[in-house]
């Protein structure tokens, strides 16, 4: 038995690849038809990667040839998939703003915003130009960190559309829902409303030129963050956890959240915060009250950079509550601790735009993207 070129096309016209309105002959999927005596080869190109398709149209081929040319027909089919590309979500990028780090934790209470605050304002005493958005929109706390409680934002015209001027303090711009509620009400918002109020905070207001945007987001693994890395393009996070246990575990999260496929944001970096108290009469002494060196063998098992420590300090809380970071105290330990772990943060950001691509704003398209299921 010889089989036949031609025929073989002809039987092939009688099949439509799903999805596809015309046969697998007139779409082109169909390249080439090769016969060797009752041996067929059908080189077929497909547009789409999915398996039951291409399982599908395999078995068409084999089905359709054994029933109008021969059942003794030796049928090979080799499928090449040439998916198009899909157009990337870039989300909208902040024009002037050169890197945006997020500053996250897994928990509450592990003094993230302190943190943030005294790296903002480290930043600026560096010389950069800083930004800081306090997306922990039910419990804003920037504007206490930084004696701008009462403030409020005006409105300016920038190239014909009104804008929000973020309020200035410690040569540090910044936004936070604080500046739009009294300090007793309390935000009971669901997720959307919060969601687009965070957007009007970014996108409707006159940032400026900045080298970095701070993004102290609230505690956990939710929807503020999906919301946030959907519509923003993040450089990178950074992790702030205390020593203990039930902490850590938490952090780890925190990390692996960063790290999800349909997330991908590059991880900076751990920082220990509490990690240790040194007594004011006793400098040399430091007592590991929530444990020792927790957070930085973290970072060593995820493999992520460890950033540094800070210390439990009086001044620290004291310096937060009366809305002055601690960082700006001049000459002292808590200044440098300060400017060793902003100076790891700057250097892991440039190693990261060094080597890496700018990061995409995520797209969620799957509940694979936000849930604690592994993907197979």
């Amino acid at each position: 038995m010889k089989l036949d070129r031609k025929e073989i096309l002809k039987a092939l016209e009688t099949i439509t690849i799903a999805g596809e309105g015309k046969n697998m002959v007139e779409s082109g999927a169909v390249t080439n038809v090769i016969t060797f005596g009752d041996e067929a080869v059908v080189d077929l190109v497909l547009h789409t990667p999915a398996m039951h398709i291409k399982k599908r149209a395999e078995d068409d081929i084999r089905k359709t040839i054994h029933d109008l040319i021969s059942p003794d027909a030796k049928v090979k089919v080799n499928i090449k998939v040439e998916a198009p590309e899909k157009p990337e979500i870039k989300g909208r990028a902040i024009p002037g703003i050169k890197n945006i780090i997020a500053v996250a934790s897994g928990k509450g209470g592990v003094g993230k915003s302190t943190v943030t605050a005294n790296l903002a304002v480290t930043l600026a005493k560096m010389g950069f130009k800083v930004g800081v958005l306090d997306a922990d929109i039910y419990g804003p706390s920037m504007p206490i960190m930084f004696d701008v409680e009462n403030a409020k934002p005006v409105s300016v015209t920038v190239d014909g559309k009104s804008k929000m001027k973020p309020i200035e303090s410690y040569e540090i711009k910044m936004l936070s829902i604080g500046f739009f509620t009294a300090p007793s009400q309390a935000v009971i918002w669901r997720g959307p409303m919060a969601a687009k109020a965070l957007n009007q905070m970014i996108f409707d207001a006159d940032w400026g030129e900045l080298d970095f945007m701070l993004l102290d987001l609230p505690p956990g693994t939710g929807d503020i963050h999906l919301s946030i890395m959907q519509s923003l393009p993040i450089t990178g996070a950074v992790v702030v956890s205390t020593p203990q246990a039930v902490a850590l575990a938490d952090a780890k999260k925190g990390v692996a959240m960063f790290m999800q496929d349909n997330i991908n944001v590059p991880v900076l970096g751990i920082i220990e915060n509490m990690a240790y108290f040194t007594p004011e009469e006793l400098p040399e002494n430091k007592y590991y009250i929530f444990g020792q060196e927790g957070a930085k063998n973290l970072a060593e098992d995820l493999g992520v950079p460890f950033l540094g420590e800070v210390p439990i300090v009086q001044s620290i809380r004291e310096a937060g509550d009366y809305g002055r970071p601690a960082a700006l105290q001049t000459a002292s330990p808590i200044e440098k601790v300060f400017e060793g772990i902003t100076r790891n943060v700057v250097q892991e950001t440039v190693n990261r735009n060094e080597s890496l691509p700018a990061t995409e704003a995520i797209k969620i398209t799957t509940m694979a993207g936000c849930s604690a299921v592994k993907k197979n």
